[in-house]
């Protein structure tokens, strides 16, 4: 028997008993004729204290970091308690111990405060995942996991396995691909998502499905990305959208409880997705703080059922203003007494590259009642006040505004909102707030392409209210200005997706299930009837053959962790992630193949 406990459950309860530990050596420190070493293991550290005679051993042979050690004695209560450690009330007295394995010194330290840097922890991951602050992302990935499937069996779901290697159908991200070895010339891809498998699965019968599932998607990393991620992918049958939200409402609710010990009690609230980007510039926002947009004018080609505020702008002869497709503010608290200093530093960060803005206004709002911009040469103080009430300003607030194209600026105005809410504190982490936005466009238009585009995927349904107008139309635009006047320009989707503190952490619909509208939508995408019978042949086959009504939806496994473990990067809560160019620097992966795979693949490479 290699131990008898952990390093991490003797307390004073075990005072006297002799017990077998085994571990990696943390410290050593040397006392004159005794020394102190901390053990660790997954569970814990434990002091152990070797006296005058194995003092004399280790002079033979002394410890190491990260040697692997075996030793029997005594647990002792502790002179000198130590209230950071479970164990830090007992002591074992040595009475023999055993090297099993010696280790080179390590890269780094193995601890909370290491001075190992992202790429070399990358490149011993395995040195890395024994840190504590690791292994506790770890322990609340397996939590989360561990909560997720006992709420998801409670509720009758059931856990099916999906096909890894599957049809490449390149509709939105790139597929990673396989060759076939036994098929030359031909290609598997890897799942982006068992969409298909788990609506196949409903038209099977099996009503409750779930799965923690690998996806993979050939994308540009970033620190919320990773080319293999997980979800909790999830599809029920004879469903609507209200049996969806209430029963992954239940699911995360029950997560907080498990994992976190939040009893979250609230409705989680709603949100259309016009209403979100107009508000708030984005379809994900935090809503852990207000500081609405105030869009001072409304380019016409997004929100047909929107007012702005155009009037506290016109006939100013403010260049800027007149010739933007858009001018949005925002006011943020208790800022008013920035220096030139700062706001020429928040001018500066508008104007990055990654934010893309030409410049900011300003508008301070003073404590003595009076106001004070930068675009003060064009408007009045009158105005100026009239447009600091519009945006929700009061005495001791800065209002911030930013002209421009319409995307560019809502989504600069969006990015600015959250820095202001990062420099004023708004953002807590231990505080977690869930929205529903609902109602997103069903289609997008590529002006590049001239066709539709899908919004989420390609087997989401319309609203209900929207599928006569989906079918009963054609879907071809001939230009760009016929998009607005297009009947499918104003169909919703049946869809939906959960935020968490400005991140979408899961996201699904209803979906199409009668073969007539499927076809429709594959037509609306610009898909031939023959290029959607050879990507997509076996599921519209399968609808003539009883499909029931359905739906689901797929969580950010990685992205959920992240969040309720406090960190801005999914790689923090996998055991073995992949940097940001896409590589394991462990494994040193992707690398090239020998000649004689490449031949049994009858492939010959020619890089451009």
């Amino acid at each position: 028997m290699y131990r008898t406990h952990t390093c991490g459950e003797l307390s004073i309860n075990h005072n006297g008993q002799e017990v077998t530990l085994a571990g990696w050596v943390q410290t050593v420190r040397k006392f004159g004729s005794i020394t102190f070493v901390d053990l660790r293991d997954r569970y814990g550290i434990t002091q152990l204290l070797f006296g005058e005679e194995l003092n004399t051993e280790l002079d033979a042979q002394p410890l190491g970091r990260e040697f692997v050690l075996q030793v029997t004695g005594k647990v002792n209560e502790r002179s000198n308690k130590n209230p950071n450690l479970a164990t830090g009330d007992i002591e074992i007295i040595v009475g023999s111990f055993k090297v099993l394995n010696k280790s080179a010194v390590p890269p780094f330290t193995i601890q909370d405060d290491t001075d190992g840097g992202d790429d070399l922890r990358m490149k011993y991951r395995y040195l890395d995942l024994r840190r504590n602050a690791v292994k506790r992302n770890i322990e609340l990935r397996y939590a989360v996991n561990r909560a997720a499937r006992n709420y998801l069996h409670q509720q009758g779901f059931m856990d099916i396995e999906t096909p890894f290697l599957i049809k490449s159908t390149p509709e939105g991200a790139r597929d990673f691909v396989v060759p076939s070895r036994m098929n030359a010339g031909q290609f598997y891809a890897l799942p982006q998502s068992p969409q298909t498998f788990k609506q196949l699965l409903m038209v099977s019968g099996y009503d409750r499905y779930y799965q923690v599932v690998k996806c993979f998607r050939d994308e540009d990393l970033r620190a919320d990305r990773q080319p293999e991620f997980t979800q909790i992918d999830c599809e029920m049958a004879f469903v609507e959208q209200e049996d969806i939200l209430n029963m992954f409402e239940g699911l995360i609710k029950s997560i907080f409880k498990d994992v976190k010990g939040i009893e979250y009690t609230e409705k989680v609230q709603r949100m259309t997705w016009e209403d979100a980007m107009w508000k708030y510039g984005n379809d994900k926002p935090d809503i852990r703080f207000d500081m609405p947009l105030l869009n001072l004018k409304k380019p016409a080609v997004v929100y047909m059922n929107k007012q702005d505020q155009s009037q506290l702008i016109n006939e100013a002869g403010f260049k800027v203003f007149d010739e933007a497709e858009t001018v949005i503010a925002i006011a943020a608290p208790g800022c008013s007494e920035y220096s030139r200093k700062q706001t020429d530093e928040l001018t500066e960060w508008v104007k990055r590259p990654q934010i893309g803005m030409k410049g900011l206004a300003f508008i301070k709002c003073n404590t003595d009642g009076t106001y004070k911009s930068s675009i003060d040469k064009f408007f009045t103080e009158e105005k100026l006040k009239a447009i600091a009430d519009a945006a929700g300003a009061i005495a001791g607030d800065l209002v911030l505004i930013l002209a421009g194209a319409e995307e560019r600026t809502r989504k600069a105005i969006s990015d600015l909102r959250m820095e202001m809410a990062n420099r004023l504190g708004l953002r807590k982490k231990e505080e977690f707030r869930l929205l529903w936005v609902l109602d997103f466009p069903l289609f997008e238009y590529d002006e590049e392409g001239n066709r539709w585009v899908a919004r989420h995927h390609p087997f989401t349904s319309p609203k209900p209210s929207d599928i006569e107008t989906m079918i009963g139309n054609d879907p071809v635009i001939t230009n760009a200005a016929e998009y607005l006047k297009h009947p499918y320009a104003g169909i919703k989707a049946n869809a939906y997706d959960m935020v968490l503190n400005g991140n979408e952490i899961g996201g699904g619909s209803i979906r199409i299930f009668q073969r007539e509208l499927q076809e429709k939508m594959f037509a609306a995408l610009g898909m031939s009837k023959e290029e959607a019978l050879h990507k997509f042949g076996f599921l519209l086959g399968a609808f003539e053959y009883g499909a029931p009504p359905h739906g689901g939806i797929a969580f950010g496994f990685d992205r959920l962790c992240a969040i309720l473990g406090g960190s801005e990067s999914i790689r923090d809560f996998i055991a073995f992630p992949k940097n940001n160019a896409g590589r394991d620097v462990m494994l040193d992966a992707p690398s090239t193949i020998d000649d004689k795979q490449l031949e049994e693949l009858q492939i010959r490479l020619q890089l451009k």
